[in-house]
């Protein structure tokens, strides 16, 4: 069992290097999809939080819970797996937090928006392009 723990962490570890870093991650059908944009000028920036969809706090749990559980003998492996999983369940929601920003922006066309994007990038006078599918905000970029 702890064999099948230290090939899964290696395996997570060496995988999850392949992306390029500071690189915008796609959904994998973005290719099917005709997106729009808006320009416009950050009026107001305010720091947010966004939590946790619930992904990283069941994967968190889930690993404490087999990481737990190769611990201890008899009784005591019952309660590491349940602490495990708890401790898991708790870092993982922590882990799934990001930091982001809401953004009040006055576009070319004089609306003003309010949008929230993931990152701390953008400061008021800054100019960003707003990327839609379907009328929902798709990313938020820089114009340089």
């Amino acid at each position: 069992m702890k064999l099948l723990v230290a090939i899964a962490f290696t395996s997570i570890v060496m995988f999850g290097g392949c992306a390029q870093s500071g690189v915008p991650v796609l959904e994998a059908d973005a290719t099917k999809y005709v997106l729009t944009a808006e320009s416009g000028v950050v009026s107001d920036a305010r720091a947010v939080v966004v939590k946790d969809s619930g992904g990283g706090s069941a994967l968190g749990g889930i690993t404490g819970a087999v990481l737990g559980s190769t611990m201890g003998g008899g009784k005591g492996s019952v309660l590491t797996m349940l602490a495990g999983g708890l401790v898991g369940l708790y870092a993982g929601s922590e882990i799934g937090k990001s930091n982001a920003q809401e953004l009040t922006v006055r576009l070319d066309s004089k609306q003003e928006i309010v949008v929230v994007s993931k990152g701390t990038d953008f400061a008021v006078g800054q100019r960003v392009k707003i990327v839609k599918r379907d009328g929902v905000v798709y990313n938020v970029q820089p114009i340089k």
